[in-house]
């Protein structure tokens, strides 16, 4: 009975260590315990660089005559705006500091 019982336990640790070798040798990662690990997805190439080359490069933001424009067509709007009441209010007249007042 005792004979059978050392052969399991013995065959048990030469599984466990070719299992530990076998990690060791291809470079895997050794989850005996089977709980879940975040090591798949940090596996993965990343893909920031491919996603980034794939829109074209915006010239606008380095010529100052478009960004020039750019901005004096945002004050004129906003002056527009502020002429027929509807800018934006100042600071301390806003809804939410109505609402706290009440």
């Amino acid at each position: 009975m005792s004979a059978g019982g050392l052969k399991s336990m013995l065959a048990s640790a030469v599984v466990a260590g070719v299992t530990e070798a076998r990690a060791r040798i291809f470079g895997h990662i050794l989850n005996p315990t089977g709980q879940r690990s975040a090591h798949k997805i940090l596996r993965k190439k990343l893909i920031g660089d491919k996603v980034a080359q794939w829109y074209p490069y915006d010239i606008r933001k380095d010529d100052p005559l478009v960004m020039a424009r750019q901005e004096e067509e945002r004050l004129s709007k906003l002056e527009m705006l502020k002429r027929r009441g509807k800018g934006p209010p100042k600071k301390g007249q806003g809804r939410r500091a109505v609402k706290r007042n009440k």
